[in-house]
């Protein structure tokens, strides 16, 4: 076979750069054999990286790039965010036009030029220790790419520390004293340093407490998650977990050994996962899941569980998160497309239900899976009630309560999970940046005696669990029969005669807004710390929604308000996430904002000088709104927005933020004929969502597919 000289490719300055700054780069490609008229040079990035999108034509705006050469010939530029096979899809292909690029001769791109008035470079706003400019050549302009044996790397570092974050164990007894964690974070998430670990010496009473502390450093405070304090350790302990989420060696971002290291160091989750797409999953690779997950895996401290993404499209059943007890699973793909040779020692399923069946049939470690929407959404009418434990109804990709409907409407007892789907490598505090990613990543909260695989799968099994979009609150359900019989959040029980009592105690990280208790479908009644009595001068505006269920689900909001009438005292942006993109203020009562949302919440908080005083005016890519102040009331007034429940809404709050901790007892009555799935879901004033998982209360005779 000839051996052609690729050439070589350098980055300049290779020094590191700060997550999400704006940077000049310059890329310069020294062809080694010829590069004929017609062929290319082409850079390929990671899916995951949500760098600004190169662009050549407007030299003042952001992400400018100055492309030039020094052969007898001209470069044509084009971008494309799918030039190239996942998972480096994103491209800049760099054809020779007008003649040839010789031996020693070069292509110059300058990312980020600033000659002309451009801000530069926006880089990736997560860290990578090897971000590559992957280079390919097609000299012979055959449109066949060979890649270079060495492409240019830089490090992603992250910026200078903007927050502190204080996590806390969600239980301890009276008079224990206990560790807990103050961690730094820059502005997109990223930890500065590794977590300080602090103690305190604990508490002398029973009740919900949290701890504030200040970073000596910074100055930067932190107020923990909720603990709660009892008399004797209690028989089902909170284990917080992330069970999605991928890494370098398919979608992900940094290695396999990085992401288990950051969800167990950094983000201090208790329970992890990996979830790498099966058709990216090589066979040496689920060797390598298997293997690094029984060496992470420590019980009393850490648990994992080996697993991959089945990734079939919709019609064939969508996303699904396989999961095994122990190591020696068989992995069962959807397809082997981007396996060597597209072949495998295992057998495929092409369909969920084939992959079900082989789960069954497969022997080895006890399979468990969950139903996910990610690029492809599950078809909840593809099911196992002995494998499919649960339905996934947050991650980085939004908020998906409609799969939760699907799945009871379809009469099955599943209980409600939330994860990442991280492929920044920042599992368990996966935050959502600049790119397609429209929401902080998920948790579920798992009620389990031990901290141990067998243990926590019991939970799991028993849908002991509840999610939520990444705080850390506690969520007690219960439900008394009028036999006094007891049922927790998974439970299923007989409703017996009369009217059980539901009983809640939730415990946030923000003030409670209010607790929706629903039936399946139905909402059964929608309670509050508050009444109409005490509402004042704030209003809450929120947009939501998605325009699909796919891929092409991100809805822009991008719009401004103008209050007339009234004086605006205060704006408490919510669920602004990305930092390049605050909530602005840009006149006297006037704010600007561009804005996404992906089944989420997005909006603010606007405090008035008048409570009854003067009109709203809202304007939004999706429709325009003008409203009295005086007529926002504590239930939201509602415009539709068409998609998949797009919506605006508006409603009041009290002057006062509400109480963190809320409880409440309520009668269930009107009770259906067979499962009744009773469970809530929790609304914070600052946009984060708990679920739990439902007790299913049966009613004469049971109709549920399990």
């Amino acid at each position: 076979m000839q051996h052609i000289d690729l050439g070589r490719a350098v980055i300049e300055p290779s020094k590191p750069v700060v997550a999400g700054s704006f940077a000049t780069l310059t890329f310069t490609y020294t062809a080694g054999h010829p590069i004929d008229d017609t062929g290319y040079v082409k850079i390929v990035f990671r899916f995951a990286s949500d760098f600004g999108t190169p662009q050549f034509h407007a030299p003042k705006l952001p992400d400018y790039c100055r492309v030039h050469t020094t052969g007898d010939c001209r470069i044509e530029c084009r971008w494309d965010p799918k030039g190239h096979t996942r998972p480096w899809g994103r491209s800049i292909f760099l054809k020779v036009m007008g003649g040839f690029l010789d031996r020693g001769q070069k292509i110059i791109v300058v990312f980020g030029d600033t000659s002309a008035g451009s801000p530069g470079w926006q880089m990736q706003t997560f860290c990578e220790d090897t971000f590559e400019f992957k280079t390919l050549v097609d000299p012979i302009a055959t449109y066949e790419f060979k890649e270079l044996a060495a492409s240019p790397v830089l490090c992603i570092m992250p910026d200078r520390p903007s927050r502190s974050v204080c996590i806390a164990p969600p239980q301890i007894r009276i008079g224990e004293g206990f560790a807990y964690h103050l961690k730094l974070e820059d502005r997109w998430g990223n930890p500065t340093a590794p977590p300080a670990t602090c103690t305190h010496p604990g508490f002398h009473q029973a009740g919900i407490f949290r701890v504030t502390a200040t970073d000596k450093a910074t100055a930067l405070p932190a107020v923990s998650n909720p603990i709660r304090v009892a008399g004797r350790t209690p028989q089902l302990k909170a284990y917080w977990a992330d069970l999605h989420g991928q890494s370098e060696e398919t979608i992900g971002t940094n290695s396999i050994d990085d992401y288990f290291k950051f969800a167990r160091d950094y983000a201090l989750v208790d329970v992890c996962g990996h979830q790498g797409n099966d058709f990216q999953v090589t066979d040496d690779f689920w060797k390598t899941i298997n293997r690094t997950g029984k060496k992470f895996y420590q019980p009393n401290r850490f648990v994992t569980f080996p697993g991959y993404e089945w990734s079939g499209n919709t019609p064939l059943g969508g996303d699904r998160n396989v999961y095994f007890t122990s190591e020696g699973g068989r992995i069962s793909r959807s397809c082997t497309d981007l396996l060597p040779g597209k072949t495998s020692i295992y057998e495929d399923s092409p369909t969920a239900s084939l992959l079900f069946e082989k789960l069954r049939s497969g022997g080895g470690p006890r399979p468990f899976a969950f139903a996910h929407v990610g690029g492809r959404y599950a078809d909840m009418r593809m099911h196992d009630p002995d494998i499919e434990l649960a339905v996934e109804v947050h991650s980085a990709w939004g908020t998906f309560e409609w799969l939760v409907d699907e799945a009871l409407s379809l009469g099955y007892r599943i209980g409600i999970c939330a994860n990442s789907d991280d492929h920044k490598g920042r599992p368990g505090a996966s935050y959502p940046g600049a790119g397609k990613f429209g929401a902080l990543g998920g948790l579920t909260c798992i009620l389990a005696h031990k901290l141990d695989r067998k243990h926590v799968f019991q939970a799991l099994a028993s849908r002991h669990f509840y999610a939520t979009t990444g705080h850390r609150c506690l969520v007690g359900l219960t439900v008394v029969t009028a036999d006094k019989r007891q049922a927790m959040m998974g439970d299923v029980i007989d409703a017996g005669p009369g009217s059980p009592l539901l009983q809640v105690d939730f415990a946030g990280t923000g003030p409670v807004e209010r607790v929706v208790v629903r039936n399946g479908r139905k909402t059964v009644k929608t309670l509050r710390p508050y009444g109409r009595k005490d509402l004042g001068r704030r209003i809450k505006i929120l947009w939501s929604g998605a325009e699909v269920r796919g891929r092409a689900r991100m809805v822009a909001w991008d719009g401004n308000l103008r209050v007339v009438g009234n004086r605006v005292l205060d704006a408490t942006p919510i669920n602004f996430r990305n930092a390049s993109c605050p909530l602005e203020k840009t006149g006297e009562g006037e704010f600007a904002w561009k804005s996404v949302t992906t089944g989420g919440a997005a909006g603010m908080i606007l405090t008035l000088e008048n409570p009854r005083e003067g009109w709203i005016h809202l304007q939004t890519a999706q429709r325009s709104i003008r409203l009295a102040v005086k007529s926002a009331g504590l239930d939201p007034q509602t415009w539709d927005c068409g998609g998949l429940f797009k919506k605006i809404e508006i409603h009041r709050l009290p002057d006062q933020a509400p109480v963190h901790d809320f409880s409440f007892e309520l009668p269930l009555t009107g009770l259906g004929k067979g499962d009744n799935p009773i469970y809530i879901c929790a609304v914070q004033e600052d946009g984060h969502m708990a679920w739990t998982s439902p007790v299913y209360l049966i009613r004469g005779t049971p109709k549920a597919k399990a």
